[in-house]
């Protein structure tokens, strides 16, 4: 009764069978999988609500199906643990030719079925050999000799009567019992079975775990769609600011071009009253017919010389200030955008034009047509605005080259470090360095003297003859023996490693997680970025163009070194050192 009932609550209320791959709705009732589904389907087809078949309750959209692994597993073991049903046979015995009566027994030498009271009176001679009931009593013969099958020839495969043994096709042949046989099949075929059952176990978990990581994975792709959101917005902001910054540029500049045409205009005007004044005076003495009158006036020629160029002199000179003037606010609107983009080889990389390249710059202030602006600066601003919107990963480039020296005190004794603290090199041999509380015990590692506690950062490892290596960042609290030493083992760094050992891709770990990356290693060359105020330590390959692999974000709670781990092979950090990002750019603008 109680195994009725149990049965009773694990059937679908839809097939009214046992649950097949159980799903759970959320207002907590289960059905197969394809019957909800297919229930779905016919609800979707009808109205824009679903609806749960037992309880009616009502979704606005068509709820997720999660599998019930506990009901799952209650319902295969309800399935294994009930008795196999008792086969109907359906064989009645020959001789109760009145009335059918089942038969317990057949007599192969007979070919007849036998009920309990026929049985008792049937001959126990040998040659009658009793059998489960069966209808197909001329199969347990021998198709040639009409022999009862007694044997199983194991070179043939076949089952023969004692004639085919002694006098037939298969005399001299290897044979056994038909006993002896089955169970020897039978032997094997528990084997397969154990084994059927060891694979299905092995595919359920594998079902299990590629469940889970399905879920990991939609919880990474949130989190990486929420961090491009916040990258798009974050240089949206970036591009605003910066037309701003030139808009107002480009104000401050007519304005002080505005008033220095101003003031030129008014002087020129005063030197036209004054010209103009001078001239009626000279008319007035031109007009007069005493020629006493005239020589006693005083001389003015020196004020009315033809050939006098003052004024235009001074006009080419307010000239030359003025274009001056325009190119340096253009020189360094320039020189602002060339800091956040790529640097380019020295035959591209596009230039501002000299003062003297600008039209006009000769040219007599009153000249129609003339263009303070060179539209070939024009295009050129274009093109780095253009440059700017398509670098995503471009704030890198706003970062500073860090300088990287190595800490010989904290280096393993089979790591030999250059004498300009760049290099890291493993050696088979102990270089017997003293032994400190600092010193990496374990593993073939080094950190940096430097630590960083602010700012935008990065630094340059060449990788190209390492084997096996690892870069990235610690804090000093790192454990320095034991398995929690070794970089990314712990919350207290983070890693990126690659070699031959990792079949030439990447990986990066923290926490003792490791994410193994798709990408091919295809330069010699990797970048470490830090922007600790943002939380973020990113990787990037310097392939051309430069490519991003990774970027961890937390909140940093203690300065931050270099550290490197090197097997069969050097690691050299490269780059130069240069102030931080921030008074770079304040230094340039």
């Amino acid at each position: 009764m109680a195994s009725a009932g149990l049965e009773k609550e694990l059937e679908c209320s839809i097939c009214a069978s046992l649950l097949t791959d159980p799903v759970t709705l959320r207002c907590g009732h289960n059905f197969c999988r394809v019957c909800i589904d297919l229930n779905f389907n016919t609800q979707q087809n009808k109205a824009e609500v679903y609806s749960c078949p037992i309880c009616r309750e009502k979704f606005q959209k068509r709820p997720a199906l999660k599998r019930n692994i506990t009901l799952c597993n209650v319902v295969e073991n309800f399935v294994s643990t009930q008795p196999p049903e008792e086969e109907v046979t359906g064989i009645c015995c020959t001789y109760c030719i009145h009335s059918p009566v089942p038969a317990v027994k057949s007599c192969l030498h007979c070919e007849a079925s036998l009920c309990d009271d026929h049985l008792r009176v049937h001959s126990k001679g040998p040659e009658h050999v009793l059998t489960d009931p069966s209808t197909s009593l001329e199969n347990r013969k021998c198709s040639v000799h009409k022999k009862i099958l007694e044997y199983y020839c194991t070179e043939d495969a076949a089952c023969i009567c004692v004639t085919c043994r002694l006098d037939g096709e298969h005399w001299g042949h290897q044979v056994e019992t038909l006993d002896e046989a089955s169970e020897k099949k039978k032997k094997k075929l528990r084997n397969v079975l154990q084994k059927l059952i060891k694979k299905r176990k092995k595919t359920k978990k594998r079902i299990q775990n590629l469940e889970e990581q399905w879920r990991k994975s939609q919880k990474k792709a949130s989190g990486e769609a929420e961090r491009v959101t916040a990258l798009f917005r974050d240089l949206r902001r970036r591009l605003d600011d910066l037309e701003k910054r030139i808009l107002s540029e480009i104000s401050r500049q007519e304005m002080e071009v505005s008033l220095s045409l101003s003031a030129l205009i008014q002087k020129l005007e005063i030197q036209k009253d004054e010209l103009s004044r001078k001239m009626k005076d000279i008319e007035k003495m031109c007009n007069k017919t005493d020629p006493l009158t005239v020589l006693q006036e005083p001389d003015t020629g020196d004020l009315c010389d033809p050939e006098d160029s003052g004024g235009h002199d001074e006009t080419n000179g307010v000239d030359v200030d003025v274009t001056g003037m325009l190119h340096a606010g253009v020189s360094d609107i320039m020189t602002y955008l060339q800091t956040i983009l790529p640097a380019k080889p020295k035959e591209t990389r596009l230039q501002s034009p000299s003062p003297r390249s600008l039209p006009g710059h000769t040219r007599d202030l009153s000249a129609s047509g003339t263009n303070y602006w060179d539209d070939d600066v024009i295009v050129r601003i274009g093109s780095l605005m253009g440059k700017v919107t398509n670098t995503v990963e471009g704030q890198i480039l706003r970062e500073a080259p860090a300088d990287i020296l190595l800490d010989v005190n904290t280096a393993h004794s089979n790591l030999i470090i250059s004498d300009d603290l760049k290099t890291a090199n493993w050696t088979e041999n102990s270089q017997n360095h003293q032994d400190t509380a600092k010193r990496f015990q374990d593993y073939p590692q080094v950190m940096s003297s430097r630590g960083f506690t602010s700012g935008r950062h990065y630094w340059d490892v060449e990788i190209s003859r390492s084997w096996r290596w690892m870069v990235g960042m610690c804090y000093p609290s790192i454990a320095r023996r034991g398995h929690q030493s070794y970089i990314g083992n712990n919350s207290k760094s983070w890693g990126l490693c690659g070699g031959g050992v990792y079949n030439n891709q990447y990986s990066v770990i923290h926490d003792n997680e490791v994410i193994q990356l798709p990408h091919q290693i295809s330069s010699d060359r990797v970048r470490i970025s830090l922007d600790y105020e943002a939380g973020e330590l990113s990787f990037y390959e310097l392939c051309d163009p430069i490519r991003h692999l990774h970027t961890f974000s937390t909140t940093f709670t203690e300065p931050l070194h270099a550290v490197i781990n090197v097997y069969f092979g050097p690691l050299k950090i490269s780059g130069v050192s240069r102030r931080s990002g921030d008074n770079y750019l304040r230094r340039n603008t």
